[in-house]
């Protein structure tokens, strides 16, 4: 009985290795094929590994004509079966192939994607999903490059004007110079100084931010107490102060330490400083103050410009954002809040900005050091 038992297993797997060879070929000869194709060539295999082995072993067992033609009848019908399902499921997989192709040809042409209303198999369903998550992504990627774009075409055209009206004046008081009808030189010597000045600050900040924007600003962290810092820019923006009457306090200024780049936080607290003496009237006060709050240190300058109207509020830290549409040379370049959040960031912190009763708050965000 072993014996027969292994005989009928050999013949069954001689019948069905022979199917599945001429499969294997067929379907190397059809893979650029339609997949409907490739689905009937495989219920094809199928049914003929179960005849092939089945006709060997009734050969073997010399089975008479009637139980032969019997075992033959019963395979002809399954695999009648067998290649009609093949047929119907692979129309069905070749129409949402196609569905999910003219769908994906309009992501290609104009970027939107609509996945088709069902899919008729798991892999499709999910190839679909990726397909609209990567179209959502490239939406929110497109947007992003047209306002970066739209800004730096604004930005050009801003910093063309502000250095278009110093150097007119420049040139103006140059050749006024040259001609000797200048009464008192030193004052033109005065103003032509502040103006060089001006614009190589101007310079540096688009300095500075085309390096924090490439992703190359290198920082050297060193632990200080955000105690000296505020007091160093304190001291720093005093002048400035003095010069616009403004009173200038530390507000619950607390040592807490910090690991950051002493010289680039300190440029975002001049920053904020500067920005808000400029925006606030004589007689004013702007506070900076700094506090620990669970594992971050938030320092905040608080000024008393009136407030900012709250659609602004999102595009206060947008480069070249001055919150006024008279572009005047002292309302400078509209760099330093764009530099904030970019050197804020790269300390892995967040820049904000909020309205305050009489004027708004600007808070940075730092991880406090451990």
């Amino acid at each position: 009985m072993v014996a027969d038992a292994l005989l009928i297993a050999l013949y069954a797997a001689i019948g069905a290795a022979a199917a599945g060879l001429g499969g294997a070929v067929a379907l190397r000869l059809l893979r650029r094929r339609s997949v409907a194709l490739s689905l009937a060539v495989v219920a094809a295999v199928t049914v003929a590994a179960m005849l092939g082995g089945t006709l060997l072993v009734a050969w073997a067992m010399l089975l008479s004509d009637h139980d032969l033609w019997v075992v033959t009848t019963v395979c002809a019908m399954a695999a009648v079966v067998s290649l009609a399902v093949a047929i119907v499921l692979g129309r069905t997989v070749v129409r949402g192939s196609r569905a999910l192709a003219e769908a994906t040809r309009a992501l290609g042409d104009d970027g939107s994607f609509t996945p088709p209303t069902a899919a008729p198999t798991a892999e499709l369903a999910e190839l679909s999903r990726q397909l609209a998550a990567t179209s959502a992504k490239l939406t929110a990627s497109r947007e992003r490059e047209r306002a970066l774009e739209a800004s730096r075409r604004e930005l050009v055209a801003w910093i063309s004007h502000d250095l278009r009206t110093p150097l007119a004046g420049l040139r103006a008081m140059t050749e006024a110079l040259e001609d000797g009808v200048v009464e008192d030189p030193a004052v033109y010597h005065t103003r032509i100084s502040a103006e060089v000045e001006r614009m190589s600050g101007m310079v540096s900040d688009l300095f500075e931010l085309s390096r924090i924007q490439a992703g190359v600003l290198a920082l050297s962290p060193t632990r200080m107490s955000v105690y000296d810092l505020v007091g160093d820019a304190i001291a720093g923006a005093d002048a400035l102060a003095k010069e616009h009457g403004v009173r200038l306090v530390g507000d619950g200024v607390e040592a807490v330490p910090v690991e950051v780049d002493g010289r680039e936080m300190s440029r975002v607290l001049a920053n904020l400083l500067v920005n808000a003496i400029r925006r606030t009237p004589a007689d004013g006060t702007v506070a900076v103050g700094a506090r620990r709050e669970a594992d971050s240190v938030v320092l905040s300058v608080t000024d008393g410009c009136g407030g900012i109207p709250p659609e602004d509020l999102p595009r206060v830290f947008d480069t070249g954002w001055r919150g006024t549409h008279a572009r005047t040379p002292p309302a400078g370049a509209g760099l330093g809040l764009a530099i904030v959040r970019g050197i804020v960031e790269a300390h892995r912190g967040q820049a904000a900005v909020c309205n305050v009763p009489g004027g708004c708050r600007f808070e940075v965000r730092l991880p406090a050091a451990s």
